[in-house]
């Protein structure tokens, strides 16, 4: 399915109009001097000019390699560098310039790492605390390999909204290499158990070749493991390499489903063709947690 549909490259074009401005360029330039990679470059997220053009951005932490070959995902696969110990100041700082009130930060998966980077992500959500006091911050953690000590390390640094994406349903985890799905809704049942007062998300890539009925147990999982957000969106094949689109929902689908999810418990959801983990966090936010006033 490599033409897409109409709806989406309306939106995508609308996006891409957003980096011809200076804002954009501004955002570019504050990045790039502050020695910072972020998703939206590195898995060419659709959304890049509409963020970009907003001042925000999504901070990717510990480089721009992957230790693993997901079959969806655009983010280069060898050998990682070194983590940088400058990096989470860097990042505290950038948030701080733009006035950010809510941060969204990730990490490609380091499994050549004892602890998965976490001990990286908790020394961001500190650099965050010191630099940008009252921001609201969501780290979107890898699976550490299933280590509760590393998922602790994280969560003992008081993260806002604690992120871990479950990204489809199990008979489609083959496209996840190294990843369980078992594990990963027990990550998030683990995180809730461990700091009830951090709001936990997960989110879903659709159009994997999952029926109804999958993505609908999937959500009754998540919710059941203590989920509180959720994020639905379309996967769009980062080139003919990559896993193939099977199927493309159109925006009424997208409603309908973010309408479901509500219905099944989850606190707040987002649903759309180019929602992404990321995306509109601090107003996805806003909706479970009312008095606070997302920027973005």
């Amino acid at each position: 399915m490599g033409v897409y549909p109409d709806w989406i490259v309306a939106e995508v074009r609308k996006s891409k109009s957003g980096l011809r401005g200076a804002p954009a360029r501004d955002t570019a330039g504050d990045l790039a001097g502050a020695r910072l990679h972020t998703v939206c470059d590195s898995a060419l997220c659709p959304n890049k000019g509409k963020c970009f053009a907003e001042g925000e951005a999504t901070f990717l932490l510990l480089g721009d390699i992957c230790t693993r070959a997901c079959a969806f995902c655009a983010v280069s696969k060898k050998k990682p560098l070194a983590p940088d110990p400058g990096e989470p100041a860097r990042v505290g700082e950038l948030a701080r310039r733009w006035a950010l009130n809510y941060v969204v930060f990730t990490s490609p998966t380091r499994d050549d790492l004892p602890d998965g980077g976490a001990s990286h992500f908790a020394a961001t959500l500190a650099a965050l605390k010191k630099s940008a006091p009252g921001v609201k911050t969501e780290p979107l953690i890898p699976d550490f390999g299933g280590d509760g000590v590393a998922l602790r390390t994280v969560l003992d640094a008081g993260p806002d909204v604690l992120g871990h994406n479950l990204e489809t349903v199990p008979s489609l985890y083959a496209v996840r290499k190294g990843a369980d799905y078992r594990r990963s809704l027990e990550f998030l049942s683990d995180a809730k158990k461990y700091r009830p007062a951090s709001l936990v998300k997960t989110g879903f890539m659709l159009g994997l070749g999952e029926t109804d009925a999958e993505l609908e147990a999937a959500l009754r999982d998540a919710v059941s493991a203590g989920c509180d957000l959720v994020t639905l969106g379309q996967y769009l094949a980062p080139s003919k390499g990559h896993f193939e689109v099977k199927r493309y929902y159109t925006p009424m689908e997208f409603e309908a489903w973010q309408r479901r999810a509500v219905e099944l418990g989850f606190r707040a959801a987002l649903a759309g063709p180019l929602v992404r983990s990321s995306y509109r966090a601090g107003r996805l936010y806003s909706q479970a947690v009312p008095y606070f006033s997302a920027r973005g």
